[in-house]
């Protein structure tokens, strides 16, 4: 019988795939916020579309300059010409903005367009009807490790949507990390855990760091063994597709260290704790949904 963690440290890892090229699609960006502005710019640094193939808007004339000469694209506020223009429309407004947007571009929509929205919280159905068109609409939910090409992205679709379209919202948000495709009633809970998330890991990072701090480690030092540990257990749990409970098991061994460290976590309730955290989140999530 092969012993897991001799398997552990034997399997190897397959390097992660690199998505494919977009169709040729003209893309426009309504809010090229922070997330807006996170994905343009994967975009363009992956080659997945041509400097020409994209558009962006923001609220101002100033900002729409700067991020024009910066990003190498158009960037403009005019919102009804950059959907006119466009095959394929995400949204990166606030929720509360979306039905006003809508209403202003629904002269430059069609059947044939593909609207992907991540502003939370907002329905597909909304969407749809906003817009009084049997149009395509997938929604979104992603990470702010995005920023980085580590996030992850859940998507559900609305009711015209085919699988072809699925597909290309998912090549836009694999720019960016990984995707994941849910049904919209489960949205919310998405929320509560991935897009939530980053804030309570990096909790736990500041306190083992904390903690590195208390037992005589330079802050420094401590910050980096402990954002590396997580990111490593991290990766551990995805490449090797190992349950963490086994994963964890293959850290703690008789009568030793970190098995005392877990007493004491599980004496302070951390999973109960991290449990409630994803449930009030969703629950809030859901509040959201309702208006």
């Amino acid at each position: 019988m092969t012993d897991y963690k001799t398997e552990l440290a034997t399997e190897e890892i397959e390097a992660p795939q690199v998505p494919p090229t977009l169709p040729v699609v003209r893309i426009a960006i309504l809010g090229a916020g922070k997330m807006g502005g996170i994905l343009l710019q994967a975009f363009l640094k992956q080659n997945l579309v041509l400097p020409e193939q994209i558009s962006a808007t923001v609220g101002h004339a100033e900002r729409a300059m700067v991020l024009s000469t910066q990003w190498g694209v158009e960037v403009s506020t005019d919102n009804v010409a950059a959907a006119a223009d466009a095959d394929v429309i995400l949204l990166g407004i606030k929720p509360l903005q979306v039905p006003g947007l809508l209403n202003v571009i629904k002269p430059s929509l069609n059947k044939k367009k593909l609207i992907v929205s991540f502003a939370a919280s907002v329905k597909t159905e909304a969407i749809e009807e906003a817009t009084g068109l049997e149009i395509a609409v997938v929604r979104a939910m992603p990470n702010t490790p995005s920023a980085l090409g580590a996030g992850i992205t859940a998507l559900c679709r609305g009711r015209y949507v085919t699988d072809k379209q699925l597909e290309l919202a998912s090549l836009i948000f694999a720019t960016v990390g990984r995707t994941v495709f849910v049904d919209e009633k489960h949205m919310d809970a998405v929320t509560g855990l991935s897009g939530s998330g980053p804030a309570y890991v990096y909790i736990i990072i500041e306190a083992l760091a904390e903690a590195g701090v208390k037992v005589g480690l330079p802050r420094d030092v401590a910050t980096l063994l402990a954002a590396q540990t997580a990111y490593g257990a991290a990766k551990m749990v995805l490449d090797t597709g190992y349950h963490p409970a086994l994963l964890k098991d293959a850290v703690t061994t008789p009568a030793g260290c970190t098995v005392d460290g877990l007493l004491e976590l599980e004496k302070g309730g951390l999973r109960v704790t991290l449990m409630n955290a994803v449930i009030s989140a969703t629950e809030r999530a859901h509040q959201l949904a309702k208006g």
